[in-house]
């Protein structure tokens, strides 16, 4: 039987591989959450969260598991600065909801309506259980009767598949929204947007549009943002795939549940099919040994190549941080076939990053963001965006001591921009260990010629 403890000892023994993995430490944690291990879940968290500081999921791993955990004061706390992100996720608001719950005087309006704001943004987050709870009803039963059951997000009937369908709404980004990466979107443009566009002038050459193109490169540069955009630029759908809403602890429900995923896409076409983290889904089966995984890698390239349906039209993008760790079944024509190094940010795109992150920002004075851009080299995107998150939290700490509302400067940026640490050497670092000695085919070219460039 697939039980959370095989699904564990499968991620701990590719953790030995890659002890650093980013993706790994975050599903260790989500599965350790699920086995309510939460101090250990924490502690994975915590160390994913040193490797990738902006990674939202795992700070919201880490208030599960101090709610879990009954830390509950520690579990307000970062529930708050999850709020202050532009877009807090969907299980942000689910935590919120179990917090009021969990008072000793329960708001059951606050929670009722934290509930409904991550339900509308994800249906799959439904809970029966936490809906008693906020009706009022004695839950117990009902508890004992879900004991079994995981915790994920895909849990899947007829229902949640009509919820699923409901979520794909054609992405309202393009390109514009990105800042720089214009050989990235350029080569993106000819591989994937121009097909799409003039389709009859391809299929003269025997040529369909849809595909498989691997995006890699290090946490927290923009492969999903530039997937999103991708698909606004095509006028089409996107569905956007954790590895969380497929794995499942039972033999066969994950090759189920991700047969559905595709199945959902064909039926949308032109449709974007974005897959992040796909070196924890696709990790290579050789090191894998009898662990159920090698099922759910066999099933997902069965469904790449299409041996039971039509994927015309279907573009599979997927994200990793770590190319090596991908079984080399996937680089395989008419799988992943196209690859696409998406590198930090250079001085031109930092500086166009930091304009759109500072819109959100009214009380700021006159920037010049091209000499910032110019302090902050090597930063990624995430790295960007924590800079400016000291910044302003610097300014807020100020107003509260004083009462005086200051705005946020061009000094204030450059003295937070000392205290962050770029999050993309250490990637580099091992991405030229793989280009210098594990380079079959001239995979990691592009590596080499950024660093000629970029020297680490």
């Amino acid at each position: 039987m697939y039980s959370h403890e095989n699904l564990l000892d499968g991620l701990m023994n590719a953790l030995r591989h890659s002890p650093t993995n980013p993706p790994l430490l975050r599903l260790i944690g989500d599965v350790l959450v699920d086995m309510e291990r939460y101090d250990e879940a924490g502690s994975y968290y915590r160390e994913k969260l040193e490797l990738d500081p902006g990674c939202q999921h795992s700070r919201l791993g880490l208030g599960h598991s101090f709610y879990g955990a009954g830390r509950l004061s520690e579990a307000w706390v970062l529930l708050d600065e999850l709020m202050t992100n532009g877009q807090p996720l969907p299980g942000v608001f689910l935590l919120k909801a179990k917090l009021h719950l969990s008072e000793a005087n329960p708001d059951l309006q606050s929670a009722q309506y934290a509930y409904e704001a991550a339900i509308q943004a994800n249906p799959l987050l439904q809970n029966s259980i936490l809906e008693k709870k906020i009706q009022g009803i004695d839950v117990e039963e009902a508890q004992e009767a879900n004991s079994d059951k995981k915790s994920g997000l895909f849990q899947k009937s007829g229902d949640d598949i009509d919820a699923y369908l409901e979520q794909l709404i054609a992405p309202r980004m393009d390109f514009t929204q990105v800042g720089g990466m214009a050989q990235v979107k350029d080569e993106i443009r000819q591989k994937i947007i121009l097909p799409f566009r003039h389709q009859s002038i391809y299929e003269a050459y025997g040529k369909k549009a849809g595909g498989g193109i691997l995006l890699y490169g290090p946490p927290g540069c923009g492969k999903t943002h530039i997937a999103r955009a991708t698909a606004g630029e095509m006028n089409g759908n996107l569905i956007s795939v954790g590895i969380h809403e497929i794995l499942e602890m039972w033999i066969g429900k994950s090759e189920k549940n991700l047969h559905e995923i595709f199945e959902i896409a064909r039926r949308r076409t032109p449709c974007v099919l974005f897959f992040d983290e796909a070196d924890a889904l696709g990790s290579n089966r050789s090191d894998l040994k009898k662990n159920g995984s090698r099922y759910v890698i066999n099933q997902f390239l069965s469904e790449l190549d299409g041996f039971d349906a039509e994927n015309e039209d279907l573009l599979i993008l997927a994200a990793t941080n770590a190319p090596w760790h991908l079984d080399e079944a996937f680089r395989r024509p008419g799988r992943f076939d196209r690859i696409i190094f998406v590198p930090p940010p250079d001085a031109e795109a930092r500086a166009a990053v930091l304009e759109i992150l500072l819109e959100e920002i009214d009380n700021k004075e006159e920037i010049n963001y091209q000499s910032l851009a110019k302090k902050t080299k090597d930063f990624s995107g995430a790295d960007l965006r924590l800079l400016i998150d000291n910044a302003r939290q610097t300014r807020i700490k100020e107003a509260m001591e004083t009462g005086e509302s200051r705005p946020l400067n061009q000094n204030d940026l450059m003295r937070a921009a000392k205290d962050v640490r770029p999050s993309t050497k250490e990637w580099l670092k091992k991405a030229k260990n793989y280009a210098l000695f594990a380079n079959e085919g001239g995979l990691y070219n592009e590596i080499l010629e950024y660093l000629k460039m970029n020297p680490v």
